[in-house]
């Protein structure tokens, strides 16, 4: 493993998620058409796209996070399911919060702010992981995720917290994303470093890849969030 190799199949993941994304928006069409009718059509895509690429990232980010040896192919699967949940998302909130699109390029510009300031942070200060942050950033993270799937499982009786809403419970869960999303991006960093120092097999830049593509994704859909909340009639 090298920084070289950990950046070049990063780049690649990124690539796919941004090349699935952009391929769903485009692909599930207005779902207002220009006299202010609804497109039937184009929202039944969008839930489809949405409920099929969160349930399949979900899937793979376990099968991924678990998997002794690290697949390419998997990791690839992974992003082209997750940007198929992103295109769906991106055009989904604007839609449900009444709000313009232009959040999505707010959402792109601050998740890579907060990766460039976290890289600078982890290397001017020179952060250090022990095992207690790692051990709470992890908790935090499957705390979060499992919040997450009791919501969508009430949502199905009719019964919801507000996790995923746009009132204040929404709120606090959208920011303390983003910063939980921070605090993945250290213990990325610091994977990549003692990786490179144990002299780990290239084929685990792929992991490295992995987790920055989802420590990224938590990011970008905590903060696409964030301006939705704020700018809602």
């Amino acid at each position: 493993m090298t920084i070289d190799s950990v950046v070049q199949k990063t780049a690649i993941t990124l690539a796919v998620v941004i090349a699935a994304a952009a391929a769903t928006w485009f692909w599930t069409g207005d779902s207002v058409t220009e006299s202010g009718i609804e497109n039937s059509d184009a929202i039944g895509k969008l839930y489809l796209a949405l409920m099929v690429g969160s349930f399949g990232a979900f899937a793979l980010s376990m099968v991924n996070s678990f998997k002794r040896v690290i697949s390419p192919p998997l990791v690839l699967a992974f992003a082209v399911l997750e940007g198929i949940a992103l295109g769906a998302l991106s055009k989904f909130i604007p839609i449900v919060a009444g709000v313009g699109t232009d959040i999505v390029l707010q959402a792109v510009i601050g998740t890579f702010a907060a990766f460039a300031g976290t890289l600078a942070a982890y290397k001017f200060f020179d952060i250090k992981v022990g095992n207690k942050f790692r051990t709470f950033v992890v908790a935090a993270m499957f705390g979060m995720v499992a919040l997450g799937l009791m919501e969508m499982v009430l949502s199905f009786f009719g019964n919801q917290i507000g996790f995923f809403g746009f009132g204040t419970t929404g709120l606090l869960f959208a920011i303390g994303g983003p910063v939980l999303g921070v605090f993945m991006l250290i213990l990325d960093f610091d994977f990549v470093e003692q990786g490179i120092a144990a002299g780990l097999p290239e084929r685990d830049s792929w992991r490295a890849a992995f987790g920055l593509t989802v420590s990224l994704v938590w990011i970008y859909t905590n903060l696409l969030r964030i301006p939705a909340i704020f700018q809602q009639d």
